[in-house]
């Protein structure tokens, strides 16, 4: 039977010092995660180590700045519950996070038009400080010059279109794509090669269907 390994004991003030200078010179490790959910410090470290990739991560999937900013927040409320549970063998800090991501964002858009009476949600807009704001506006921008591309990986099967989007676009490894999705290495590598072939046929077919037509003179 497999236990579940116990939090370190409190460690004390020199070592805990030590213990967040270590992580602000080299980021928070797979032996420093599972602290995030018990020490603000750290956590405010691997934050500011792995928002960026979080909120592009988001912004290439919901074209909504308030929506971005809920989900972000939302992520990263999520790895701090979950992070007492997290296992090196499940990938890195960073694979981590965007498999929490990952389905923090599709369960979000199998449910976003449902109204949840009474509930009062923080808007993640009011944490942002006007630069954080308009750089989330530019990535949204940026992401929207590709809609055409997203369209065609949105016509892929869900499980190839999710490893297509964690290699191609979220630069992660076949391997740490893998462990996002939750998949094996082998499967994905399939899919991977699958969703590939089938968006160049895609995107060759809409690039015959929009030549333009030349007026007569």
């Amino acid at each position: 039977m497999n236990s579940q390994p116990a939090l370190p004991n409190p460690p004390s003030a020199l070592s805990r010092r030590l213990s967040v200078v270590a992580a602000r010179e080299r980021g928070v490790g797979a032996e420093q995660l599972r602290l995030i959910g018990v020490d603000p410090d750290i956590f405010e470290v691997f934050y500011r180590e792995h928002v960026e990739a979080v909120q592009r991560f988001v912004v290439r999937r919901v074209g909504d700045r308030e929506r971005a900013a809920d989900l972000t927040t939302e992520i990263f409320l999520a790895a701090l519950d979950s992070a007492h549970s997290y296992r090196p063998r499940r990938g890195a800090p960073r694979t981590w996070l965007l498999g929490i991501a990952r389905a923090l964002v599709a369960n979000d858009g199998r449910q976003r038009d449902r109204q949840r009476a009474g509930e009062e949600r923080l808007r993640g807009s009011a944490l942002l400080d006007e630069d954080d704001a308009t750089r989330l506006d530019e990535r949204i921008d940026a992401a929207a010059r590709s809609r055409q591309l997203y369209r065609a990986m949105d016509r892929l099967p869900r499980r190839e279109r999710t490893i297509l989007e964690l290699v191609a676009i979220d630069e992660l490894s076949l391997k740490e794509a893998a462990a996002a999705a939750g998949m094996h290495a082998a499967t994905a590598r399939v899919r991977l090669h699958r969703a590939r072939r089938k968006l160049r046929t895609e995107l060759e077919t809409a690039a015959t269907q929009q030549t333009p037509i030349k007026e007569d003179q």
